[in-house]
């Protein structure tokens, strides 16, 4: 197994979603790696929690990348963040992302979860994608 291209993975991912024309105009310069302290934006994108299993093969060091990517928003209903989570859907599947280490071989949508929390004033969609890579160093 390779956990090798992990890093370069998120950054092409943070980087591709920064530099999405579609979410900036939802969302602005919103999109986090880590919440900022202080007062956040009503709403947003982050990069979540990551699921890793081996890929390898005769040909390289790989692995299947699980990751999550949420949007959350302060605005009543979920529209605003469907909305959003479409733009984040649009901008990373099939995406062709150059990565610093290694290679992405795929880029796919496979599950979210729209749901309220703390008490329903806020509305959270958590998207799950998968990437496959090869460490090809």
């Amino acid at each position: 197994m390779s956990y090798a291209v992990a890093a370069a993975l998120q950054e092409a991912v943070f980087q591709r979603l920064s530099q999405d024309a579609g979410l900036a105009a939802l969302v602005g310069n919103a999109i986090f790696d880590a919440l900022p302290s202080g007062i956040v934006p009503p709403t947003y994108v982050t990069l979540g929690p990551e699921d890793v299993r081996d890929r390898s093969d005769v040909t390289a060091g790989g692995a299947w990348h699980r990751f999550t990517v949420s949007v959350v928003t302060a605005n009543a209903g979920f529209v605003t963040a469907k909305e959003v989570a479409g733009a984040v859907s649009d901008a990373l599947v099939r995406a062709d992302l150059t990565l610093a280490r290694g290679r992405l071989i795929t880029l796919d949508f496979l599950r979210a979860r729209a749901r309220r929390e703390t008490g329903g004033q806020l509305r959270r969609i958590d998207m799950t994608f998968r990437a496959r890579v090869d460490d090809t160093q």
